[in-house]
């Protein structure tokens, strides 16, 4: 087959494992520019389109609409750069896409042949540029074919590109980027400095890190101390039997207020008690900041504001659609919120974001 690319199973949240193949935004033979939406995908939670960030031709479709529970990389279609090549890939199968996706168990062979004069004479001293393979020609780069032929054409070296494309891969615009910002020559003139700033960048990655901060969040590295209370808490939760507290709160002045605030707003919007209830914890996020906080392993996120994650039931399971910035808004705001989200989760029109990350969660009280 002429030269093409197998396009697998996009990963279009952190917790996506497999996917099911919505409507096709494309057909066999179309052209395709970089953000283009190439087909609907659905998963347990949401439907999402895939844009295709390549410039290039459908040649064949190996997942049709319909086809369900595919994993992530699994072949669902194959993109070339010519147009006169879509007719060769008519009968292109689905076996040839997992072959022609899989690495070539032979490509080891090289270096091992490669060594062997080395250990006949070890007096020699090895240089340091033999200590990682050749990417002058892109051949052992994740990078599209279009994106090779044109880093040839620019003398660039692909290992020296960090990719933008689907699972970092390295497409046409990453080359253009580069090559505009001047960055290949220096990225040559860095080279022989690499070797020697090695040593001081490991030093520094061994001193405690400062608190980082995002937009809407800060990072606080742990402690020591931090590590063993999380470990031992982690344990205590596993092996001790629990028990839980629960307390009953008078809520009629709530429903008064309520009443009195759907009344006034005759019809405009109705709010619920859920939406007091939102707003509580929103408030009570704020003023105590470390309960608003998120354990990351190696830091502790503490988060600027409160996005609370309200439970919805959905024909397809419970769904934890997030009202942002609930700490900033006012119960209408919220209200509304909450009733646009649980409409298109229903409808599995929530976006990623709009389901994950969120800081607080609520169960819905009916």
């Amino acid at each position: 087959y002429p030269e093409h690319q197998v396009v697998g199973m996009p990963a279009l949240s952190p917790t996506m494992t497999q996917g099911n193949v919505g409507q096709w935004q494309k057909s066999v033979g179309d052209r395709i520019e970089p953000g283009d939406v190439l087909v609907e995908i659905e998963t347990d939670k949401a439907q999402m389109d895939f844009e295709f960030q390549e410039e290039g031709y459908l040649a064949q479709i190996l997942a049709p609409t319909g086809s369900k529970d595919l994993g992530i990389d699994s072949p669902i279609a194959v993109i070339v750069e010519d147009a006169a090549d879509v007719s060769a890939f008519a009968d292109f199968s689905l076996d040839a896409a997992k072959s022609a996706a899989a690495p070539a168990a032979e490509a080891p062979s090289a270096p091992d042949a490669a060594a062997a004069p080395a250990q006949a004479a070890p007096s020699q001293p090895t240089p340091a540029a033999a200590a990682a393979p050749a990417a002058g020609d892109g051949s052992r780069i994740f990078a599209s074919p279009l994106a090779k032929t044109l880093a040839k054409e620019k003398g660039v070296d692909l290992a020296q590109i960090e990719g933008s494309g689907p699972r970092g891969r390295v497409i046409k615009a990453d080359i253009e980027r580069f090559v505009a910002s001047g960055a290949a020559k220096a990225a040559a003139a860095a080279a022989p400095k690499a070797v020697a700033a090695a040593a001081p960048k490991a030093a520094a990655a061994a001193a405690p890190a400062p608190a980082v901060a995002g937009v809407g969040f800060t990072d606080i590295p742990l402690t020591n101390m931090r590590k063993v209370i999380a470990k031992r808490l982690t344990e205590a939760k596993s092996t001790i039997p629990h028990y839980y507290l629960q307390q009953s709160i008078a809520m009629d002045n709530v429903n008064k207020l309520r009443q009195s605030l759907n009344t006034a707003a005759n019809g405009a919007y109705k709010l619920s008690v859920n939406d007091f209830v939102i707003k509580a914890a929103a408030s009570a996020l704020r003023d105590v900041p470390d309960v608003n906080s998120s354990w990351q392993g190696e830091f502790i996120r503490q988060n600027h504001h409160a996005d609370i994650a309200v439970a919805a039931a959905t024909p397809a399971g419970l769904i934890t659609p997030i009202v942002k910035t609930c700490d900033a808004k006012g119960l209408k705001a919220i209200s509304s919120d909450v009733r646009d989200l649980v409409t298109r989760a229903r409808a599995n029109k929530l976006k990623p974001e709009e389901f994950q990350g969120g800081s607080f969660t609520i169960s819905n009280l009916g």
